[in-house]
């Protein structure tokens, strides 16, 4: 095999570091962002957080000053004397003060208790104010009560809470917690009897399943009503058990629930009266009673924090126009700071200056990233509003199709960055919030040879089914046809897709008893 040289010519894309950098922080939900921003503050020394309100104030500062200043230097001989003699008397009247503030501050020592105990604090004694004024601090009543919450509080602690509040026998608290252990979040049991019975068995000598029973019906009359039942219908007939026996269709909801649940399931009303021998008028009360009822009593106890959505941009109409404007407080506002960076001299190789050197250029390509990051994602959310002032107008019913590559010719990207914008990004519309990703969708052919967005369609599909005849819901082919007489071809499997996409049951699951 022979060696040789050869000479090629080719183009090839270089990722940069900063290129890099940029495309990352890109992609970054607001969240992410925030904590990569506070990352860059941590490690990076010539990062600071822009404190504008500051700088105006000490630049308030100096102009009063200098007007004061001035006036000063024009006043008569007369302002000046008459300063002069204030002066003198204010300065008499601090030495009376002085001294009368010095007896009461030893009259005010003397109180103080010369021995405290080493556990004792000084908030323990004496209530501290907020420095600069003369109040008591504030009681904390009126903060935000979510934030007061445990975020740690399960469905598990608020029945262990409520287990060592009953008095037991140790013998039935050990069965008690085993069978809170195999309770879902959902409220139900999702351990058999039996798999609990063998577990005790080991430890707790002649354990008989009728001890486990017994406790099992002691725990099910906690908070919340249904909760440790080891299916649906015994949930149910927990909370019916609870209910005042005069309550209206107690005794027929309760037969239901016990006997013909599978019917109620199935919508199957016609069986359902005729077995259960109850009048449609009947029915249709204890059918209230029964859906009043929680079939997840577990979801009633708080198990985590609320998480809110921040938008990245807010969309308004401003004169007859759409305006679309970054959300300033998604990000802290940050700079290079001045004196770090004068310290940066040119021809100096020390290692001090070379660690100030590469920090600075850091700082300042991510200044530039951020910068590239808000423009792109500016752009991107306007050129979305241009092609959805339908939407923002008329709601869900006007949205056009859209797709990634109509974007991407727009606004001169790749598709690829176009994702990443759109990607855990939100913009807030007078329709509500919503990620940019909802605004795109793809396209259904009309008679007249045009396009139609699914999401559309999909919002003619839920008013359709918010208006049907509750005794005779729409059926999938009869709302192609609806469609198709507004001129939009729709087969009849998508329709479904949609419909199941909506979380809309089928037609027999949602006949009614009106």
């Amino acid at each position: 095999m022979k060696q040789s040289l050869q000479l090629k010519l080719g183009q090839q894309l270089t990722m940069t570091p900063q290129l890099q950098q940029a495309i990352r922080l890109l992609q970054l939900s607001t969240l992410d962002l925030q904590a990569e921003i506070q990352e860059a503050l941590d490690s990076n020394p010539m990062l600071e957080i822009t404190d504008e309100e500051h700088g105006d104030g000490e630049q308030a500062n100096g102009s009063n000053g200098a007007e004061d200043s001035g006036a000063t230097t024009t006043g008569d001989s007369q302002a000046l004397n008459s300063a002069e003699s204030d002066d003198i008397r204010a300065r008499n009247e601090s030495a009376d003060n002085s001294n009368d503030s010095t007896s009461t501050d030893s009259d005010w020592s003397d109180s103080i208790p010369e021995d405290l105990p080493v556990d004792t604090s000084w908030d323990d004694i004496y209530q501290t104010a907020p420095s600069g004024t003369g109040l008591a601090a504030p009681e904390q009543d009126d903060a935000d009560y979510d934030s007061r919450r445990s975020a740690n509080d399960s469905l598990q602690g608020h029945l262990m809470w409520q287990l060592n509040l009953t008095p037991m026998s140790d013998r039935d608290q050990v069965i008690a917690m085993a069978i809170i252990d195999g309770i879902e979040d959902s409220g139900l049991l999702g351990t058999s009897l039996d798999e609990i019975f063998e577990g005790l068995a080991t430890e707790l000598d002649d354990l008989e399943l009728d001890e486990v029973v017994a406790v099992l019906h002691r725990i099910q009359q906690f908070d919340p009503p249904g909760v440790a039942a080891r299916d649906l219908s015994d949930c149910l007939l927990i909370q019916l058990r609870q209910l005042p026996a005069n309550t209206p269709a107690l005794g027929d909801a309760k037969l239901i629930v016990s006997q013909y649940l599978a019917l109620l399931g199935s919508r199957d009303y016609k069986q359902l009266m005729r077995k259960a021998k109850l009048k449609e008028s009947e029915l249709r009360n204890a059918i209230a009673l029964i859906q009043a009822l929680n079939p997840r009593p577990g979801d009633q106890i708080y198990s985590g924090e609320t998480e809110y959505i921040v938008p990245d941009v807010f969309v308004a109409k401003q004169e007859g126009r759409w305006v679309v404007n970054l959300n300033p407080d998604i990000a802290p506002k940050i700079r290079i700071n001045d004196t770090y960076a004068s310290m940066v001299k040119r021809a100096d190789t020390s290692s001090d200056n070379t660690f100030l050197r590469d920090n600075l250029q850091e700082a300042r390509w991510f200044l530039k990233s951020l910068q590239s990051r808000n423009e792109t994602l500016l752009k991107v959310a306007t050129c979305i509003v241009e092609k959805q002032r339908g939407f923002l107008d008329f709601g869900a019913e006007g949205m056009k199709p859209l797709v990634l590559h109509d974007v991407a010719e727009v606004v001169g990207m790749h598709e690829s960055t176009i994702s990443r914008v759109t990607t855990q990004k939100f913009m807030h519309t007078p329709q509500g919030i919503f990620e940019l990703k909802y605004f795109f969708s793809s396209h259904v052919s009309t008679d007249s040879g045009g396009e139609c967005s699914s999401t559309a369609i999909r919002a003619i599909i839920k008013k359709l089914v918010a208006a049907e005849n509750a005794r005779k819901p729409l059926s999938d082919s009869k709302i192609t046809t609806l469609l198709a007489d507004q001129g939009i071809k729709v087969a009849r499997r998508t329709i479904a897709k949609y419909r199941e996409s909506l979380g809309i049951p089928a037609s027999n699951e949602r006949k009614r008893l009106v």
